[in-house]
């Protein structure tokens, strides 16, 4: 009942529920998978150029998504996430590379 208050006026009572506070957007991370094809050249100069990663961030994330099979290239609002995997994905696929960059909430 803390969410809950009574007001009495007009011959009567009623209860009407506080607003709940509004919670701060969530978080997505842009997730880089491995395949075959891309090159690691490409992935790092797409960390560079779309993520502001200095090159040795860029290189260690390309080891990480080959290794591993994924990385987080970052974590963005959903917005910017979006955008993010927007850019890399249209470029990826002029160059005719078949990267995989997803978002997922954190």
């Amino acid at each position: 009942m803390k969410d809950e208050t009574t007001v009495i006026g007009n011959g009567g009572s009623e209860v009407m529920k506080k607003p709940k506070k509004a919670e701060p957007p969530r978080n997505y991370k842009v997730i880089f998978h491995n395949d075959d094809f891309t090159p690691m050249e490409f992935v790092t100069w797409a960390l560079m150029e779309y993520f502001n990663k200095t090159e040795v961030d860029a290189q260690s994330i390309t080891l990480e998504v080959h290794k591993m099979g994924y990385a987080v290239a970052g974590v963005y609002d959903y917005q910017m996430a979006e955008q993010k995997i927007y850019e890399v994905l249209i470029t990826a696929k002029e160059q005719e590379f078949p990267l995989q960059v997803t978002g997922e909430a954190e």
